[in-house]
């Protein structure tokens, strides 16, 4: 026998959750636009309306140009390893395989790590002379390379970390919907002579669309709000080739404490993530299959 809930009480389950999305998400929004159409206020002049100035000094902000770039590349480089890899470590813990549970646990620890304890052990290991990898790399006659110290190595340096330390995370909602895909398709193709790759293409990754869509806009953010492997790891250096967006707001508004161009800012990524978003459930959406 179904019983209802007492309205009052339907009414306040509602109101709670609610009044935290508000607080917490919807007025610092709208309080951000507001704070960008204002100049930064000091000890000696109070703050007053201002328009779009803080916009056109974003447009001809050389250096959030550079952070864009940046941060585009870092998207590009991190969602799709994060999401292959995911996804292979599911296949494979997702196996009959023994020690899986032990393989599970392996992948999911760099998820359990604190952030600044991931950066400190990549920090580690790329150290050059003394690091891992610059012993690997003199082990087999290779050259020792600063990784976080060069230009060219250091923003790829820090997809690699993310990567590593996203996809254990994404392997447990792969790993879920693998365990719901019927048997009986697999079975169908299997009888119609489809090998395990045809299998995984035509029947398994299809209905995984939904999970990919989920994986793809959280990397998405992931991408956009990194700062903690950052601020331990090359405080957006060396030439800026390693900040990203969401640093580059710390620094703006927390070290050269322009709050105004700090909520500018903030509106701009805002804006971007909620455009990449949608426009990820659009292209994915599509074809995707919902059960």
């Amino acid at each position: 026998m179904n019983k209802r809930l007492p309205l009052g009480l339907g009414f306040v389950l509602l109101v709670l959750p609610c009044s935290l999305l508000v607080a917490f998400t919807h007025y610092p929004a709208v309080k951000a636009i507001i704070n960008s159409l204002w100049n930064n206020a000091s000890s000696r002049r109070p703050s007053r309306f201002v328009g779009l100035e803080n916009y056109e000094a974003m447009i001809a902000d050389d250096k959030l140009m550079q952070v864009l770039t940046n941060s585009g590349l870092y998207a590009l480089g991190t969602i799709p390893a994060a999401i292959f890899l995911s996804v292979s470590m599911a296949l494979l813990v997702n196996s009959r395989f023994p020690g899986t549970g032990l393989m599970r646990l392996s992948f999911f620890l760099p998820t359990m790590l604190p952030l600044v304890a991931v950066a400190n052990i990549w920090l580690f290991f790329y150290a050059p002379g003394i690091g891992l990898a610059s012993q690997m790399m003199n082990a087999v006659g290779l050259p020792t390379i600063n990784f976080l110290g060069s230009t060219e190595t250091s923003l790829a340096s820090m997809m690699v970390v993310a990567v590593w330390k996203e996809a254990g995370l994404f392997m447990i909602f792969y790993l879920a919907a693998l365990q719901g895909v019927p048997e009986n398709l697999k079975d169908a193709a299997r009888l119609e002579g489809a090998g395990p790759v045809r299998v995984f293409f035509d029947v398994i990754f299809p209905l995984l669309r939904p999970t990919t869509i989920f994986v793809a806009v959280n990397a998405l953010i992931n991408a956009f709000r990194l700062i903690d492997h950052i601020i331990v790891m090359t405080k957006g250096g060396p030439d800026n080739s390693s900040a990203l967006l969401l640093f580059y707001i710390y620094e703006v508004t927390f070290r050269q404490r322009d709050f105004a161009y700090g909520a500018t800012l903030t509106v701009l990524m805002v804006a971007l993530l909620g455009a990449l978003a949608a426009f990820q459930f659009w292209v994915l959406d599509r074809k995707t299959h919902y059960q």
